[in-house]
C-alpha cells in the first residue's frame, strides 16, 4: 500500500474519535466528553485531512452578528425551536430514520405522479476525488482492464452529499439524545447511520429560487435567506411546501463564486436560522441547498441551520448544484417535481456522496 494512502486511512481512523467499541448499547448523552482516540505513534496526518479541517464548515462557532430586521426572533425563541420542538421520540426512541419517516409509500407514489415530460436534472456537482489511484491489469491477446481507488472526504464544501443523522450534535447529544462518544467510534458510527436510508429518498421535491425572486444573481452576506422569505417565494411561485417534501433552496452559490465571492468555512452568505422554524412548521423531510448556514450567526450558534439534522431528523443534501435545476423549473413553469436521492448503502457511515435527480 502506498505511504500516502496508508497515512490517509490511518488518520481517518484517528479523527473519527470515540471511546466505545462497536456493538455497545446506545445511551443518552450526559454531556461529559471522553478523550478522543489518539493517532498511533509515527503516523503523519494526511494533507487531505489538514486541508479539510482548515476549510471545514463545522470547525468553529460563529461570532454573533448585529440584528437589523425587526422580524428577527429573540434568542429565547430560537433556542425553543431546537429544544421544545425536537422530534426526538416522535417515531420511537430507537428510530434512526428521522423525518424520512414522513415519506410514506403514498407520498412516493404521489411524487411519481408529477412526472410528465420525463425531463431529468442532476443536482450533483462533478466529483473529483483528491486521491485517485489507478491500476492497469493486462490480459492475454492485448486485452486489459483498469481499476481505481478513490480517497476523499465528502463532508465539507465541495462534494454533493447527504448527511446522516449521526453526523453532528450539540451539548444535548446527537439524534435522539444519544451520546456521540458512545455511538461514534474509530470504526464508524452505530446509530443514525446512512444505511438507515438504504431504500432511497423518493418524494416530492420543491425548489425555492431566491435570486429570481429578489431579481439578483445571488444571495449576499449582508442579506441571508429567512424563513418568512421562503414562505413568500413559495406563494409567488404558486407552490406549497408539504409534509414529507424535499425542500431545495437555491441561493446562487455558483454565480456568487464566479463573481469573485469566497464561499468556505468562515463568514459566508446562506440561510438564517429562521429557516429552521419554517422547516419544522412544514414537516420537511430533506433540506437541499447550495449555500448552507449563513455566517456569522447573530445568535452565536455552532450549527444554525445544520441543527435541523440532529434536532428534527431532517436529512441534509449539502453542496447541491441547483443552478441548472432552477433554470429547468423556470422553463417548465413549475417548481415541483419528483425527487430521488439514493445514498450509498454504507455500513456505519456518517453520510454518503449522492447524485440527486429531479424528474419533471
Amino acid at each position: 500500500m502506498a505511504s500516502s494512502r496508508r497515512r490517509f486511512l490511518a488518520t481517518i481512523g484517528s479523527v473519527a474519535g470515540g471511546a466505545a467499541a462497536l456493538g455497545t448499547q446506545g445511551t443518552a448523552w450526559t454531556g461529559v466528553r471522553t478523550p478522543a482516540a489518539q493517532a498511533p505513534d509515527g503516523l503523519l496526518p494526511s494533507e487531505l485531512l489538514t486541508r479539510h479541517a482548515a476549510g471545514s464548515s463545522v470547525s468553529t462557532v460563529s461570532r454573533p452578528a448585529a440584528q437589523t430586521d425587526p422580524r428577527m426572533p429573540s434568542a429565547e425563541e430560537v433556542a425553543s425551536w431546537y429544544t421544545d420542538r425536537r422530534n426526538w421520540g416522535r417515531w420511537g426512541d430507537d428510530d434512526q430514520k428521522g423525518a424520512i419517516n414522513l415519506i410514506t409509500p403514498e407520498k412516493s407514489a404521489g411524487a411519481a405522479g408529477l412526472v410528465r415530460s420525463g425531463r431529468k436534472v442532476s443536482a450533483s456537482r462533478v466529483f473529483e476525488p483528491e486521491q485517485h489511484f489507478m491500476r492497469k491489469s493486462p490480459r492475454p491477446g492485448g486485452a486489459g482492464a483498469v481499476v481505481d481507488y478513490y480517497g476523499f472526504i465528502y463532508h465539507g464544501q465541495t462534494i454533493t452529499h447527504i448527511d446522516a443523522l449521526c453526523h453532528m450534535w450539540d451539548q444535548d447529544g446527537m439524534w435522539q439524545g444519544r451520546d456521540p462518544d458512545v455511538e461514534v467510534t474509530t470504526q464508524g458510527a452505530n446509530f443514525g447511520t446512512i444505511d438507515a436510508w438504504s431504500e432511497g429518498i423518493v418524494t416530492r421535491g420543491v425548489l425555492i429560487d431566491v435570486p429570481r425572486h429578489r431579481d439578483t444573481p445571488y444571495v449576499t452576506p449582508d442579506r441571508p435567506v429567512h424563513g418568512w422569505e421562503i414562505e413568500e417565494i413559495a406563494e409567488a411561485q404558486g407552490v406549497e411546501v408539504e409534509s414529507g417534501d424535499a425542500l431545495l433552496i437555491y441561493s446562487g452559490k455558483d454565480p456568487y463564486v464566479r463573481d469573485g465571492g469566497d464561499y468556505g468555512g468562515g463568514d459566508r452568505p446562506g440561510l438564517s436560522v429562521t429557516c429552521a422554524k419554517f422547516i419544522r412548521d412544514h414537516d420537511v423531510a430533506l433540506l437541499g441547498w447550495d449555500m448552507m448556514d449563513a455566517r456569522p450567526d447573530p445568535y452565536g450558534l455552532a450549527f444554525p441551520m445544520h441543527g435541523v439534522l440532529f434536532n428534527y431528523g431532517v436529512a441534509l443534501l449539502d453542496n447541491a448544484l441547483l443552478e441548472p435545476l432552477a433554470a429547468a423549473c423556470f422553463e417548465e413553469g413549475r417548481y415541483e417535481f419528483m425527487f430521488m436521492g439514493l445514498p450509498l448503502n454504507v455500513a456505519r457511515g456518517t453520510g454518503s456522496p449522492v447524485n440527486p435527480i429531479a424528474m419533471f
